[in-house]
């Protein structure tokens, strides 16, 4: 079969290599879109991938190729997306019910070639059927639309509060809405590009805030009558909002981590000290699973995404072939592209 391979830094090349072949439990996948995550570009721009030669792709659709003589729940045809995570299903983490936190997983997509191929498989466990209505790069956001409803459901999201969340890329956007179908009264978002604050508008923000052009404090003291946010999701990852997130939180407030810190970066005591005057509640979130394996994440996203609760068309920025992933990476590299790639096979 057909696959974008990493053989080093910023060196992919399209070729052919072994179709996989399946076990009893397993399913073939024949994919059709997959996404370009946010932990890919320092695997393929630097060095974080796992070894090399390496298959990416952990975000993607496709159709049922093969199925095991084990596996009941998908046929040879269906429309499927797959949970990447391969954890053990034996340690504490797992059979307490917390996959993500597992110490012996695997992971389709970086740890195990992935979906930047023609073909790619995965434990029947983890194939998860989507409605007939998602096309297939609707379907390659279920996973991203899984990490935003983790967060949600992990901090006990309320609905009827006032809500912030900072860093409208993919996975704030995808927050957003999910907040927003959870009931959220008012939702404020953050971000420094005008034109992704423009797309949050358009998909439900109540206000939006640059926080390079405004007095964040100012605005945020008149928005929330001096009380601050009730519910406060972080999604850009970066040193200026994880910090952002603990001044702008109400007393009592509740605080979700999902960006992952890419740069080291110092907590002042003043900054510290919201949690403690403020009486927050922070938390961090990883990934997207919860029980039985793979979680309501998984089909809970699956049904806003078919009933069209949730919108992706305004979070692409590029649809690619797989023959043109590489001038791709090259378009992230020099920021000509705004917004998901998703690659059709």
């Amino acid at each position: 079969m057909k696959a974008a391979v990493l053989h080093g830094i910023k060196d992919i090349r399209i070729e052919e290599i072994k179709k996989p072949t399946i076990n009893n439990n397993e399913v073939l996948i024949k994919v059709k879109a997959t996404g370009v995550c946010g932990s890919d570009i320092p695997r393929v721009l630097g060095n974080a991938s796992h070894y090399y030669p390496n298959v990416f792709g952990h975000e993607f659709s496709g159709i049922v190729d093969e199925i095991g003589e084990n596996i009941s729940h998908v046929s040879l045809g269906d429309k499927v997306s797959c949970a990447p995570l391969k954890p053990c299903h034996e340690c504490e983490d797992c059979l307490s019910g917390n996959h993500a936190l597992c110490k012996n997983y695997s992971f389709i997509g970086s740890r195990e070639f992935g979906a930047w191929a023609e073909y790619t498989k995965a434990p029947g466990t983890n194939v998860v059927k989507l409605p007939d209505e998602i096309s297939f790069i609707q379907g390659a956001f279920l996973e991203p639309t899984t990490v935003a409803l983790h967060g949600l459901l992990l901090m006990d999201f309320k609905p009827m509060t006032s809500v912030a969340i900072t860093g409208m890329g993919t996975i704030g956007l995808l927050t957003l809405q999910c907040a927003k179908i959870m009931g959220a009264k008012e939702i404020t978002v953050f971000d420094i590009d005008d034109k992704k604050l423009n797309i949050a508008k358009e998909l439900g923000a109540t206000y939006t805030i640059n926080t390079l052009k405004e007095d964040v404090s100012k605005r945020v003291k008149m928005l929330t009558n001096n009380r601050g946010f009730e519910m406060v999701l972080e999604t850009a990852g970066v040193p200026e909002t994880e910090l952002l997130c603990l001044e702008i939180a109400g007393n009592n407030g509740s605080v979700m981590f999902i960006g992952t810190p890419h740069t080291e970066f110092t907590i002042t005591p003043k900054d510290f000290e919201y949690i403690n005057r403020k009486e927050l509640l922070v938390r961090g979130s990883w990934m997207s699973y919860s029980a039985p394996f793979p979680g309501k994440e998984w089909t809970l996203g699956a049904h806003y995404l078919g009933n069209g609760d949730i919108e992706v068309e305004k979070l692409i920025g590029k649809v690619v072939p797989l023959d043109e992933i590489a001038e791709a990476f090259e378009l992230i590299e020099q920021r000509k592209v705004s917004g998901k790639i998703i690659m059709t096979v």
